[in-house]
């Protein structure tokens, strides 16, 4: 017998294009993926997918599942949320806070989405830059805050989007592109290019300079990512951008990559809620909207280990 997540494996793998991705997606380690599609296998006697090709190539009979999975999928997901509505949570408020610069390339898309399957809810977005959205969402002035800060306040709870690795971006002939790893004192002489918000909401301050008890030779923001990822293609300096902010411009050649630390250094981002709301009906769906969005529009994240 054919199960839903059998369907839903199968369209993880075909959007992936990985078995370890398609198992990150649907919460599977790769061995249980692998375990669920050969059951299926096993149950309908014939072959889904040739093992050996990447991306995995899907047989005829894969192939008609997958049919199967786009038809039956968004109908399922539409029956869920008007069930949600008929129980009474249809209506309500989503005011959301950003504290990401880059977070429109995944969060425009999901807003999008969320707009067309709640079209009851008052939907409306701000940049937390210039204001402190936390205290704001606890006190009912917001509903959804995202941040990469988690601030340990009364009656908020942090659900985690993804977890990404924060990359120091370079100029395509700096010298720093010598160094297979940069270590904190490299920066001692170089502009650090940052967006304009407190040193102590910046990553590359509060985990990687500031307990090496380095300081750069200047700092120099820029709002947009764009205009920073321009300056130093230019030579201005260097900036830490997310590594699936620079995906894009890689290509170009004007700018390069290097990891921060032997380890590399590894950032969560949240969704900050009200402990209460965590049940709503279109708040869930709101946060499953943007968990797929992000692992669709976003390369280079991982998803959060539990616990």
């Amino acid at each position: 017998m054919i199960e839903i997540r059998h369907l839903k494996t199968l369209v993880a793998l075909r959007d992936t294009g990985s078995l370890v991705d398609a198992a990150d997606r649907v919460h599977l380690t790769q061995s249980a993926l692998s375990h669920q599609i050969k059951d299926l296998e096993e149950r309908l006697d014939c072959k889904i997918f040739l093992r050996k090709t990447k991306p995995p190539r899907f047989t005829s009979a894969g192939r008609r599942l997958l049919d199967l999975a786009d038809d039956i999928l968004p109908l399922l997901g539409h029956a869920e949320r008007d069930i949600a509505r008929l129980s009474g949570g249809e209506a309500g408020r989503l005011h959301i806070a950003i504290e990401c610069h880059s977070c429109f390339q995944w969060l425009v898309p999901c807003i999008d989405q969320f707009r067309t399957n709640w079209p009851e809810v008052e939907l409306d977005l701000t940049g937390g830059f210039n204001f402190a959205p936390l205290p704001a969402l606890a006190r009912g002035d917001l509903d959804l805050v995202v941040t990469s800060d988690p601030v340990p306040l009364s009656g908020l709870d942090y659900v985690p989007l993804f977890s990404y690795e924060a990359l120091l971006v370079l100029g395509a002939r700096h010298p720093l592109l010598n160094q297979m790893r940069i270590q904190p004192q490299d920066l001692s002489d170089q502009t650090l290019i940052v967006y304009p918000v407190g040193r102590d909401r910046l990553d590359v301050f509060t985990r990687f300079l500031d307990p090496a008890d380095v300081e750069p030779q200047s700092v120099r923001t820029a709002e947009l990512t764009p205009m920073m990822l321009q300056l130093v293609a230019s030579g201005r300096g260097v900036a830490c951008l997310p590594n699936w902010a620079v995906t894009e411009y890689l290509p170009t050649g004007n700018i390069a990559v290097r990891p921060l630390g032997e380890k590399g250094l590894w950032c969560t981002l949240y969704a900050a809620i009200r402990s209460e709301q965590r049940q709503t009906a279109f708040i869930e769906d709101f946060l499953k909207t943007a968990n797929d969005t992000c692992f669709s529009h976003l390369a280079g994240i991982k998803r959060v280990e539990a616990g």
